[in-house]
């Protein structure tokens, strides 16, 4: 991969991780309601979720789940119902205090896992990174040895970064009403992205 062509990547995964999604509420509602290091598992499993899709993505298998109306049909309904379940769940809560550490390291992990890979999202982002970057005449490990690198950094600041403006959020919402009105806006934004995320399109790979 040229110097140019690695520039452009990265600024395309730069706007595709720090677009605010399910994973960026998912991070800030983690470090509102969680002390900082247990918020920060959640970020563990977006790597480990960008780190399996790469891996996929180079393999071409998140391209045939996306050429496939009927899987991409049923992983896109599967996390739209998903995420509007935690948006109302979420508004229900709202009132609910929270403790700080009520859930566990291994609960955190899974939750930020699971809307990590469900998203219909990341099949359409990882599908246009590998049919717009990658070149055919080059060995893929080769590439992969610059891709990987590059976007599991870029993913790590993004959510990072997500995560520590919900922990500074969760210090200023000390007040019942902030606290509450904040997490019931984070809870509509869920059920806004399942939304989205169930009238969606498939995604075509580009020739």
């Amino acid at each position: 991969m040229t110097f140019e062509a690695w520039t452009i990547f990265a600024l395309f995964w730069l706007v595709f991780v720090t677009t605010p999604g399910p994973n960026a509420v998912n991070c800030i509602s983690n470090g509102m309601n969680l002390a900082f290091p247990r918020a920060m598992v959640g970020v563990l499993a977006i790597l480990t979720q960008a780190t399996t899709f790469l891996i996929l993505s180079a393999l071409g298998i998140t391209a045939l789940i996306a050429a496939s109306p009927v899987a991409f049909s049923i992983a896109k309904l599967t996390g739209a119902g998903f995420l509007v379940y935690l948006g109302v769940r979420g508004w229900l809560t709202a009132k609910t205090p929270v403790r700080a550490d009520e859930r566990p390291a291994r609960h955190v992990y899974f939750h930020a896992l699971t809307i990590a890979t469900i998203n219909p999202k990341s099949i359409a982002g990882y599908l246009a990174a590998f049919s717009q970057f990658v070149q055919p005449d080059v060995a893929i490990r080769d590439q992969m040895m610059v891709i990987m690198p590059t976007a599991l950094t870029l993913t790590l600041l993004s959510y990072t970064m997500f995560t520590a403006l919900g922990a500074l959020m969760g210090r200023a919402a000390l007040g019942v009403v902030f606290n509450t009105w904040v997490r019931r806006v984070m809870a509509t934004c869920f059920i806004i992205y399942g939304v989205l995320l169930g009238l969606s399109p498939t995604p075509q790979p580009r020739g």
